[in-house]
C-alpha cells in the first residue's frame, strides 16, 4: 500500500490547479485514519455519444486515485445536458432531447470502464435529485450565489463586456454542477482548467450545506490534431476512444512532433523523466521523432485495443505509408456496368461525403485511380472489377462489379 507522500505525489502529478494542497494531505490522512476512501468527483454531460482522449486526461487521473485505494464518483449530467454551458466558449452549447442524452450516457458508461475500476466507481445520474426539485428549491439554492459572482466568470465577463446574450439557464448551470457535489458529498473534485470556477462554487456551495468544502483539481486540456484547439468533436480534430485501432494509429501519426509529448504525458501518463529520456534521445539523433511516434502510436492503440492490435496498426501503417502499398482491409463498392462520373463514384464509395467535396479532392490532386492521379473532376470511367480509388492519404476503396 502506497504511503500518504506517495499518494500525494501519484495523485497530484501532471495537475494544473489545486485548492489545496494542504487540504488534500489533511483529507488523505484522514481518510487513512478512518478507513474510508475519498469520494472523487468528475460530471460529464453526454453531448456526444463518443468519449476522445481529451476526456482521458482526468479519467486516468480518476484512475490513480482509484490505485490509491479511492472511489470515484462519475456523474452523467443526463439533467445538465439538457441545459447547456459555455465552457469557455462564446456561444452556449446545444441542447439535447432527453433521448438523445440517455442514448448518449450510455455509451459513456460503456467506454469509461476502458480505463476506470468498475469495482470502485459508483455511477450516478443528477437527474436523480433535480428531477423531483420544486421550484421553490431551485430558489432557495440560488440564493447562495450572487450575479457579481457569476460574472467573475472569464467567459461569462467577455460575453457581457461584449453585449452578447446570457441565458439565466447558462446563470443557473455552474449552481448545478456545484449542488451536485452536495448530493453526493464529494471530497475532491476534477475537471479540465476551464472548470475552475464551477469548481469553486462547489465548494461554496457544500459549505453552505454544512459538508466540508472539496477539494478542487484541474487538469491541462489536451489540444487536438490541429495543434491548436482543445480536442473536441465540434472541432473534428479529435481521436476517438471508440474509433478503430487502425484510425486511431493514423490520427496519432498526424499529430506534431512538438505536441507528441503532451500525449505521453497526459494519455499514456509516462512518467516525466522517461519523457525526458524519449526527448533527449530525438535531439541528439539516437531516434528519430517518427519512430517515436510510432511508439506513442502503438501504446495508445494498445490502451484501448490491445498490445496485439497496437502492433499490427504498426505494421499496417509502416507498410501504406512508409513502402506505399496497399491496405489489406480495403472496403469494396459494389458498381452496376456502365459509366460513371468520378465524383459521384467517390461520393458512392465513401471517399466524400458529397460531390461538392469530392471535386475539392480532386482539384487538390488528393485523388487516384490505380496509380494515376486524377486531375479532372468531369472524368467519366467505367472501371475495371478490382480497380482501387484511392482519396487523401487514409480513404480506399476497392471496386467490385455487378454480374
Amino acid at each position: 500500500m502506497l504511503t500518504l507522500d506517495q499518494q500525494f505525489a501519484k495523485i497530484t502529478a501532471r495537475r494544473v490547479d489545486l485548492h489545496s494542497a494542504e487540504e488534500l494531505k489533511n483529507r488523505l490522512a484522514k481518510a487513512q485514519a478512518e478507513n474510508r476512501p475519498l469520494r472523487v468527483k468528475l460530471g460529464a454531460d453526454p453531448s456526444a455519444p463518443d468519449l476522445h482522449l481529451g476526456h482521458c486526461v482526468a479519467l486516468n487521473k480518476l484512475r490513480e486515485f482509484q490505485d490509491c485505494g479511492h472511489t470515484v464518483v462519475f456523474i452523467i449530467g443526463d439533467f445538465t445536458g439538457m441545459i447547456g454551458d459555455p465552457s469557455g466558449k462564446s456561444a452556449t452549447r446545444p441542447q439535447l432531447s432527453k433521448e438523445q442524452v440517455m442514448a448518449n450516457a450510455k455509451s459513456y458508461q460503456e467506454q469509461v470502464f476502458k480505463i476506470l475500476d468498475p469495482a470502485r466507481t459508483e455511477v450516478r445520474f443528477n437527474s436523480e435529485w433535480f428531477g423531483p426539485m420544486v421550484f421553490e428549491k431551485v430558489i432557495r439554492l440560488s440564493a447562495h450565489v450572487t450575479v457579481a459572482q457569476l460574472l467573475a466568470r472569464d467567459d461569462f465577463a467577455k460575453r457581457y463586456a461584449a453585449n452578447q446574450p446570457i441565458s439565466l439557464v447558462e446563470f443557473l448551470y455552474p449552481l448545478v454542477q456545484a449542488y451536485d457535489s452536495v448530493m453526493v458529498r464529494a471530497d475532491v473534485e476534477l475537471g479540465g482548467t476551464d472548470q475552475l470556477f464551477n469548481l469553486l462554487l462547489g465548494r461554496e456551495i457544500q459549505k453552505a450545506h454544512g459538508q466540508e468544502p472539496q477539494i478542487v483539481m484541474t487538469m491541462p486540456l489536451l489540444e487536438g490534431l490541429d495543434g491548436v484547439n482543445k480536442m473536441s468533436k465540434s472541432l473534428g480534430n479529435y481521436i476517438a476512444v471508440n474509433d478503430t485501432p487502425k484510425d486511431i494509429f493514423g490520427k496519432t501519426m498526424s499529430v506534431s512532433d512538438d505536441l507528441m509529448w503532451r500525449y505521453f504525458s497526459l494519455v499514456l501518463c509516462l512518467p516525466e523523466d522517461e519523457i525526458a529520456a524519449l526527448r533527449a534521445a530525438v535531439a541528439n539523433g539516437t531516434r528519430h521523432p517518427r519512430e517515436v511516434k510510432d511508439e506513442l502510436a502503438r501504446r495508445i492503440v494498445a490502451k484501448f485495443h490491445g498490445d496485439a492490435a497496437g502492433n499490427e496498426a504498426s505494421a499496417e501503417f509502416a507498410r501504406v505509408f512508409a513502402q506505399h502499398e496497399l491496405p489489406t482491409d480495403i472496403p469494396e463498392v459494389v458498381l452496376p456496368a456502365g459509366k460513371i462520373g468520378i465524383l459521384h463514384l467517390m461520393v458512392k464509395a465513401g471517399l466524400a461525403p458529397s460531390t461538392s467535396e469530392a471535386r475539392r479532392l480532386v482539384q487538390a490532386g488528393a485523388v487516384k485511380l490505380g496509380d494515376d492521379k486524377v486531375s479532372d473532376f468531369r472524368l467519366e470511367i467505367e472501371p475495371a472489377d478490382g480497380l482501387v480509388i484511392r482519396s487523401g492519404k487514409r480513404g480506399f476503396a476497392k471496386i467490385r462489379r455487378q454480374p
